[in-house]
């Protein structure tokens, strides 16, 4: 039988002796923190860590950031992906300026822009030692798993029972540590397959490895069929000039990023050398581009001849990263 103060001392003891050293754990500084959180939404730690050093380096405070332009910020957070949360990033940085102070609370934590209950609870927990659990993938498994949740982890009921049972056992004298812990054991040890079992610090008190159910759990409603999708982008280089085209400000998509053209908007475009192929995924769509040096006469509307050395400065969508960086194109190896 479960004994919640004895369960959470021994996770945390395990995290103690077990966490990983990331960046965003060395500090209490709710700014680095926040910032660390936002990144780590929908991204993995290994592809956040430089991605958090720069930014952090670049922008060490919350003035700092307050101060930014939207381009200096897009540039910053270039690669990373889901941008909206950097646009919420820089306005609730300057409403926290303008506050003269970072929120004290859960509840003040989510007025600010962009931030949800699970970035609050993070926020609050980890950097001003509140008692608010917090509920992620990671989280939502494990305790899907300790309790024997048979629901579908997707649903809204079971969700909010996940998080009460998370909240249920919070160590209220160490929240940040705790959240912490239950994150980084689902992060390591109870994993969506083959779970590590064996040397799990709680799996006496898991109902799920109790039941031999570890690998049933948590259940999961059928994600939609993956669309795949075929595009091509031209690199078109001109003395030292390469073309690109920016999104629109009012775009659905990546609002005032810049792309490398595609096909259809450079139809008269001579293409002269494939210069590689990639695959990217968003959500369900998975795109396959193939990448052509080309020539082109006049520059198609909507284009335009921006000098090389100006280009790693502007917002670059991951796509026209990942192109520019095939070995043949400009930014290549």
């Amino acid at each position: 039988m479960e004994s919640v103060p004895s369960l959470s001392k021994t996770l945390i003891e395990w995290y103690d002796r077990h966490r990983r050293d990331l960046p965003w754990r060395n500090t209490t500084d709710p700014y680095r923190i926040w910032v660390a959180e936002v990144m780590l939404q929908q991204t993995r730690v290994a592809a956040v860590i430089p991605y958090y050093r720069r930014f952090i380096e670049k922008f060490p405070a919350v003035e700092v950031l307050a101060a930014a332009s939207e381009v200096e910020l897009l540039s910053a957070w270039s690669g990373l992906g889901y941008y909206s949360r950097a646009r919420s990033l820089l306005a609730a940085a300057r409403e926290v300026t303008s506050a003269g102070r970072f929120p004290a609370s859960f509840e003040a934590l989510r007025t600010l822009p962009g931030i949800g209950e699970y970035t609050a609870a993070a926020i609050a927990s980890i950097a001003l030692g509140l008692p608010h659990a917090v509920l992620d993938g990671n989280v939502a498994r494990v305790m899907a798993r300790l309790t024997g949740e048979d629901g579908d982890i997707r649903s809204a009921t079971v969700r909010r029972r996940l998080r009460e049972a998370a909240q249920h056992r919070l160590d209220r004298r160490r929240p940040g540590d705790f959240n912490q812990a239950v994150m980084e054991l689902g992060a390591t040890l109870c994993l969506p397959r083959d779970p590590r079992c064996r040397v799990c610090p709680i799996r006496e008190q898991c109902a799920a490895y109790g039941s031999g159910r570890q690998g049933e759990l948590p259940v999961k409603s059928a994600r939609p069929a993956v669309e795949r999708i075929a595009r091509t982008v031209y690199v078109i280089r001109r003395r030292q000039r390469l073309l690109l085209w920016q999104r629109p400000e009012d775009s659905s998509r990546l609002a005032g990023f810049w792309e490398l053209p595609e096909a259809a908007q450079a139809p008269s475009a001579h293409r002269r050398e494939k210069l590689g192929s990639f695959r990217h995924t968003i959500v369900n769509q998975n795109y396959r581009f193939e990448v052509w040096r080309a020539d082109v006469g006049k520059a198609p509307q909507g284009c335009r001849w921006v000098p090389l050395a100006a280009v790693n400065a502007l917002p670059l969508s991951t796509t026209a990263r990942k192109a520019l960086r095939l070995p043949a194109a400009p930014g290549g190896t």
